[in-house]
């Protein structure tokens, strides 16, 4: 895996989770404001409008450096939607990310023992 194919994967990791979060906060202020005279829903917006952005611009240059099939992006864009969506795509980009590595050292050690032999 190129580097900047992993890091444009580890920041939209990185985003997924505390966008999750903002998330379902921005819900239960919602809900706050209109059961009671609490109103925090303008605050939790903003921080969840620029959380979604974030996400969207990383999921699009993953998307392309990762070379993602459109099921793959789809899913990834659909998980950000999603309340709990984030933190599925989270672990699942972790999970993604380490695989690749894994992958990249093999061929690595692959090159370096035929190159030797």
């Amino acid at each position: 895996m190129e580097l900047q194919t992993a890091a444009a994967l580890r920041r939209l990791r990185l985003v997924s989770a505390p966008e999750a979060v903002s998330f379902i906060l921005l819900l239960v202020c919602s809900v706050l404001k209109r059961t009671t005279e609490f109103n925090a829903v303008p605050v939790m917006g903003a921080v969840h409008a620029v959380l979604w952005i974030l996400y969207v611009v990383f999921w699009v240059d993953a998307w392309y450096r990762a070379k993602w099939s459109l099921k793959t992006g789809a899913l990834y864009f659909v998980l950000g939607v999603l309340p709990f969506g984030g933190f599925y795509a989270e672990r699942r980009l972790r999970r993604e990310t380490e695989d690749a590595v894994i992958a990249a050292r093999a061929r690595k050690e692959m090159a370096k023992g035929t190159a030797t032999a």
